[in-house]
């Protein structure tokens, strides 16, 4: 920290008096009970539309198609929101549609990020041709809440002409920074989109 022992070992005792550290008897130190409480406090007051619309414009900035952030709900996927390109030429969806859980890229990563991260396929994001609609593409990757649990799924879509070869991979790393920073901004793990870590 390139702070003094002495400038440490006070702080410290602040931050045991107000519950946010804990001494142990071993003399190390945990977090306190203060910090579950700010935690839930965090949770309550964070708006989805004040995280996701501005990763979503950054996509669409990025890749000119159409962004979309989905939710699982039962055996559909709800788009909670989407902001749509500049192109006339595009995929139609709107905030409140419900779509097929199985078709379609957005889709399929919230099913296959499902449960044990064991076995969780090793694609990080998923992309389709013509599974919902036949002239459609689609991009998407997994958003993470804590614990590993899959909260969304964040992606691109639009004609499949659009979605060649020599864009993919640039495509492909925006749609996956843009599930990395979601990911941190709803307290999840990113090291697994870093590629930091193995299923």
């Amino acid at each position: 920290t390139g702070l003094y022992k002495s400038t440490i070992l006070r702080l410290l005792a602040s931050l045991i008096r107000f519950g946010c550290v804990q001494q142990l008897p071993d003399t190390t130190y945990k977090l306190g009970h203060a910090v579950m409480k700010w935690g839930n406090v965090y949770r309550q007051s964070l708006r989805l539309e004040d995280h996701v619309v501005p990763v979503l414009n950054r996509l669409v900035e990025l890749t000119g198609e159409g962004a979309s952030y989905f939710r699982r709900e039962g055996d559909v996927r709800l788009c909670l929101f989407r902001v749509d390109p500049r192109h006339s030429v595009r995929d139609h969806i709107y905030a409140g549609q419900v779509l097929p859980l199985t078709q379609g890229a957005a889709g399929r990563v919230l099913v296959e990020f499902e449960g044990d991260p064991a076995r969780w396929p090793t694609t990080r994001v998923f992309f389709s041709v013509g599974e919902r609609e036949p002239d459609i593409a689609a991009l998407a990757a997994p958003v993470f809440g804590p614990d590993d649990a899959v909260v969304g799924s964040i992606a691109i879509s639009g004609p499949s002409s659009r979605f060649a070869e020599t864009v993919l991979p640039s495509h492909t790393a925006a749609v996956r920074e843009a599930a990395i920073n979601l990911t941190r901004h709803f307290g999840g793990n990113a090291d697994w989109l870093l590629g930091l870590r193995r299923p």
